[in-house]
């Protein structure tokens, strides 16, 4: 009554255009990782996906099965309708291509309703994108973006891509922004959500010249950049962008906005307190209990980040590494884009 499709086929059909692909898991399952642009029609609600599983577990997979008929048998006119409003090719998936997406691709094709399933599921998906991203070969170029703490490394990233230039933002990716007080503000992607984008966003670019993108260390927050990826990064142009202290000051407040976080900053404070100078660490920390922002995040940059990337540039060959000096972040970005126009004939 329906046919089952591989990843690889589900992948081919996504990028044309030609599918839609919908995840029938429970809105925390599909909140917590998904395929990249898939749309959330859960067959099950949380409560609902607890209470069956329950039974599966301390009754029997029989019983389960009766209540899970039960539950849906409801909600199947809206179900349904959900998915006619849909045009086009359609393709389901859940967890491992059990029950939830067999029985809404049945039940669709009774409907007259066409829906593809994904062999295997969310999982299968999931070892394919761990599989690919071992191996990932990049065609573009890189440029990487490198700077003290504070230079306005992403914001150029987003700045040149409204343009149409190609990047990889990694801590979009994270939803981190890769240092101690990274999180404020954010709730941070696993390390599922953030590989699958990662591998989205490196199939975009592949047919590119160049593409840029940001030094970040092999760690941001809790998720890994893949060794492929990191190799990839280590072999590019690297761009040392150098900007005035006072110029980072603005950034990092306008970026963090620690006044309307100030508890959180405070303990992601607290947590790299002993490995500043205690004279200064007991002023950063004054400051931040007072809201003098600028002056703490100025001794911050001072004492504590700048000395950890000082000799970030040193390893690497002359031929491998550009310096930019800018007054603002507008000056850096508008040598970027010559330097692109001059040697890609880029946007």
């Amino acid at each position: 009554m329906f046919q089952d499709i591989s990843v690889d086929e589900l992948i081919d059909l996504k990028d044309k255009n030609e599918l839609t692909v919908i995840d029938v898991r429970s809105p925390s399952e599909y909140k917590d990782a998904t395929i990249p642009g898939s749309l959330n029609i859960p067959f099950f609600n949380d409560e609902e996906r607890a209470e069956v599983g329950t039974l599966y577990k301390q009754v029997s997979a029989q019983a389960a099965k009766e209540r899970g008929l039960e539950i849906i048998s409801v909600k199947l006119p809206s179900f349904i309708k959900e998915f006619a409003e849909i045009e086009g090719k359609k393709a389901v998936f859940c967890w491992r291509g059990g029950m939830r997406s067999r029985t809404s691709a049945t039940v669709l094709s009774l409907m007259g309703i066409k829906a593809l399933r994904l062999d295997g599921g969310y999982r299968n998906y999931r070892n394919w994108v761990v599989d690919k991203l071992e191996t990932v070969e990049w065609k573009p170029e890189a440029y990487v973006l490198n700077g003290f703490t504070g230079t306005g490394k992403t914001t150029i990233l987003h700045r040149l891509s409204e343009e149409g230039h190609p990047i990889l933002d990694f801590e979009g990716m994270a939803n981190h922004r890769g240092s101690v007080f990274g999180q404020i503000g954010l709730e941070p992607n696993n390390q599922k959500k953030f590989d699958s984008l990662l591998f989205e966003g490196i199939r975009n670019v592949q047919q590119s010249p160049y593409v840029l993108l940001e030094g970040e260390s092999k760690r941001i927050g809790k998720v890994i950049i893949p060794d492929s990826v990191l190799e990839k990064k280590e072999q590019g142009i690297q761009v040392f962008i150098e900007l005035p202290l006072e110029e980072r000051v603005l950034h990092i407040l306008e970026d963090y906005q620690p006044w309307e976080h100030e508890q959180e900053c405070l303990e992601a404070f607290m947590r790299i307190k002993r490995r500043i100078h205690t004279p200064i660490a007991t002023q950063i920390e004054n400051d931040l209990k007072s809201g003098n922002y600028s002056s703490a995040v100025g001794l911050l940059l001072e004492y504590y980040y700048d000395p950890l990337y000082k000799h970030t540039a040193e390893h690497y060959t002359e031929d491998r590494k550009i310096i930019i000096q800018a007054k603002n972040l507008e000056e850096a970005i508008e040598i970027i884009r010559e330097r692109l126009r001059v040697k890609h004939d880029s946007p």
